[in-house]
């Protein structure tokens, strides 16, 4: 079933204004007043806080639209954790990737053992819809624990330096963390996560190799869709 168009009612801005505000938000490493500038360079002024109530209506609306890849029983599951300082208090942010990074679910969690690495494979189990072919972790036990409760017969390779792709698909949150000078909340660090990682898989092409014209279409066709999903005429 289709969802039904993003609602703009009530909003005096133009949905385009609306709805490039919240894509530069999310798709680069900007602050709220990072884009409050370049909105007003193009003769739009409008306040950062106005843009951060746009981004927290609109984009898990947007989100949830965002083309996503089907589900394949020859997947690759890449699992980390990463701790995240809130209100100086630890988190972990568990993620899950495929083989060609594309993010599969974020999960925001207190703790760092084997009830949490459960918690991230029932959710992706359910959200996937099947069983991948392998997992990779790294060495923490917990996966471990986990995956011969959940799923004993899928393969396990557990080693730090096959794990790279997990890892590395911390990186592009840990530049927004330092612009957005760390997060608020548990639930606000869920909230984005969520939504960057949907508009980080709409842009960024397969890790495989492409010639630039190639990711030029890749980026155009996202692009396309992006508006399509905001309800801008492209």
């Amino acid at each position: 079933m289709s969802k039904s168009p993003v609602s703009y009612k009530r909003h005096r801005f133009p949905r385009a204004v609306t709805a490039h505000a919240v894509w530069l938000y999310f798709r680069f490493p900007l602050s709220l007043r990072l884009v409050e500038e370049m909105l007003l360079e193009r003769g739009i002024m409008v306040s950062y806080e106005t843009i951060r109530c746009w981004a927290k209506k609109f984009g898990p609306d947007y989100a949830a639209r965002l083309r996503r890849k089907p589900p394949n029983p020859d997947d690759i599951w890449h699992l980390d954790e990463v701790v995240v300082m809130i209100g100086g208090r630890k988190h972990w942010l568990w993620r899950a990737v495929d083989q060609d990074g594309y993010g599969l679910h974020e999960i925001v969690q207190t703790r760092r053992n084997a009830k949490a690495a459960r918690r991230l494979l029932i959710r992706l189990m359910k959200k996937q819809g099947c069983q991948p072919k392998r997992i990779v972790t790294d060495k923490l036990g917990s996966y471990r624990a986990a995956r011969r409760q959940l799923m004993p017969t899928v393969e396990h390779r557990s080693h730090k330096g096959l794990n790279n792709r997990a890892e590395n698909s911390h990186l592009p949150l840990r530049k927004r963390e330092r612009v957005m000078q760390r997060f608020r909340s548990p639930g606000g660090l869920q909230r984005f996560v969520s939504i960057f990682s949907a508009v980080r898989n709409l842009f960024v092409p397969a890790r495989s190799r492409h010639s630039a014209f190639n990711i030029h279409l890749h980026r155009l066709a996202a692009m396309a869709h992006w508006k399509g999903v905001a309800g801008i005429a492209a």
